[in-house]
């Protein structure tokens, strides 16, 4: 059940990274990341007050969220800023960049979450988690070359940097969700960690953005702004349920989630029409096949 999950939440992240495209273009970053976390509060507010007004409403279903304290409320604090800083990251990066290069950098985090294991939790690496690994750092190098062609030079172009270190938090956040669905209800989590990044950009917004919103690139609406949102709850749900499961492997679930890039590369080729497909196609080739051993290494 966690793997369908895994694969389930993969493709609505595809649909997420191209709606984000879309709403970035030619847009103010900060405005639509506040409005990315205003939807996705709305979505689960409901479900926050029920467990509240009604909690037997919602018992023993899969929305069943149980009231909780401080104790389990400063974890998900964390969550928050951890997954903020990721996103503020990815977002102006990904405004910069062609969704066919940001969308391969973003597949290496099963690598960075392989090596956290390592590090962390003491796992070690088999033959075939080396072979994953080489292979994405491979594919990465070879990216690096791809995006000479459109002028992206990896070593001094900041936004690059930006989709790195986005990728690198989304990394701890992807490890740090795997001790939170070990001690706290999956739903709890995800309710809350939105409710707290609004509160955590409305001071954002209106120290940095709202002053010089004139003088920088103006925001317009998108209807895609709603998609963001509506898409990241959707794959967010699947994948904190998959972690939930007790013999679910977090290197497992997020190489599988990775698998995102297929659906994000084909928007990139059919709708926003971008150039070199060819050889970022090879990239991408050689990322999915360092995923594919990584899943043989953790079978």
């Amino acid at each position: 059940m966690w793997l369908f999950l895994s694969f389930l939440s993969a493709a609505l992240l595809g649909f997420y990274d191209a709606f984000k495209k879309r709403s970035l273009r030619g847009n103010a970053v900060l405005p639509v990341l506040f409005l990315n976390t205003v939807f996705s509060s709305l979505l689960f507010l409901p479900f926050i007050l029920l467990s509240y007004l009604a909690p037997s409403f919602l018992g023993g279903t899969i929305f069943e969220m149980p009231v909780a304290g401080w104790e389990e409320h400063k974890y998900i604090l964390v969550k928050s800023f951890i997954v903020l800083s990721s996103w503020v990251f990815g977002y102006f990066g990904m405004k910069h960049l062609p969704l066919t290069i940001v969308g391969p950098i973003n597949a290496t985090r099963p690598v960075m979450v392989l090596v956290g294991a390592l590090l962390f939790f003491g796992e070690r690496l088999n033959l075939y988690q080396w072979t994953g690994v080489l292979l994405a750092v491979l594919s990465f190098f070879m990216l690096s070359r791809s995006g000479k062609r459109e002028g992206i030079d990896f070593r001094h172009n900041k936004w690059i940097f930006f989709i790195v270190l986005a990728a690198v938090t989304g990394a701890v956040s992807g490890l740090y969700d795997k001790y939170l669905m070990t001690r706290l209800n999956p739903m709890l989590v995800q309710s809350w960690y939105n409710v707290y990044q609004v509160f955590i950009m409305c001071p954002v917004i209106l120290l940095l953005w709202y002053p010089k919103r004139k003088t920088g690139t103006p925001f317009h609406w998108e209807w895609t702004i709603v998609g963001i949102s509506v898409f990241l709850c959707a794959a967010d749900f699947a994948y904190f349920y998959a972690l939930s499961q007790e013999d679910s492997l977090v290197s497992v679930v997020s190489m599988v989630r990775r698998g995102s890039v297929v659906v994000s590369f084909l928007f990139g080729a059919l709708f926003f029409r971008e150039k070199n497909l060819k050889s970022k196609a090879v990239d991408l080739i050689l990322v999915l096949i360092g995923m594919f051993f990584l899943y043989l290494g953790s079978k």
